[in-house]
């Protein structure tokens, strides 16, 4: 494990640790068991997602800013009429 600092407002650190408390667990403990919840509920691996898993759609790594420029990745640069975006 590697050790970790973050900055929490003083009332969610409280309800925290209240909860943490209750069951019987370290505050670490809690704050990892939320997180990895968290991260598997909203951000599937690329492995289980369909599209990612067909080698014909897309095959490699994502650019960051994929979503943000996905016409110019798709269309070379050029907007849906073929003119080149500046």
């Amino acid at each position: 494990m590697k050790r970790t600092s973050l900055m929490l407002p003083e009332t969610l650190k409280a309800r925290a640790e209240k909860r943490a408390r209750q069951e019987g667990v370290s505050l670490g403990a809690l704050i990892r068991r939320a997180l990895e919840e968290r991260l598997d509920a909203v951000l599937p691996a690329e492995e289980e997602d369909p599209f990612f898993a067909d080698s014909t759609v897309w095959s490699g790594a994502v650019e960051d800013d994929l979503s943000r420029r996905h016409d110019d990745y798709l269309y070379d640069g050029a907007d849906h009429d073929g003119v080149g975006r500046r």
